[in-house]
């Protein structure tokens, strides 16, 4: 169609318009350059995420090849690891894609991060370091994630506030 053959719109039909995102695709309606903090928030979910399949597929590699005291429950663990994963690495990559439905996810990964890093600092061995770190590296992400950069570069309102 040509120029000459599309209907005038209004002043008030461009609004409505320019406000509605596009619908399926996920994104901010103007994403525009990603901050440097949901830079990070994207680097620090999937830091996680390439730990737990480092730590699935070693539970996972030691339950098959090694002697471990329950295989069933070695080979269980690791492959509950490795499907554990997904959820922070799917965040990181939507993160770093500016993809409004990602942080959601990113959020329930540290959420849930936080009890296994309380669990980590009970125990009386090497596992206090890693507790240490997984606490920090969830209560960082959490802060850049509920950062108003953050939030207005994915699109985000809060409750109320329709742009």
């Amino acid at each position: 169609m040509s120029s000459e053959q599309t209907p005038a719109q209004t002043p008030a039909q461009s609004a409505v318009q320019s406000s509605v995102p596009e619908s399926g695709t996920g994104t901010a309606p103007a994403a525009g350059e990603r901050p440097r903090r949901l830079t990070y928030a994207a680097a620090l979910a999937a830091l996680e995420g390439i730990a737990l399949v480092a730590a699935g597929g070693w539970i996972l590699a030691l339950g098959l090849a090694g002697s471990p005291d329950d295989r069933q429950q070695a080979v269980t663990g690791g492959i509950t690891l490795l499907v554990l994963a997904l959820l922070p690495l799917l965040a990181a990559r939507g993160l770093w894609q500016v993809r409004r439905w990602s942080r959601g996810p990113a959020v329930i990964t540290q959420i849930l991060a936080l009890p296994v890093a309380y669990n980590l600092l009970q125990a009386e061995s090497v596992a206090i370091g890693a507790g240490i770190a997984l606490a920090v590296v969830s209560v960082t992400a959490l802060v850049l994630l509920v950062n108003p950069a953050t939030t207005r570069a994915l699109g985000i309102t809060g409750p109320g506030r329709a742009e």
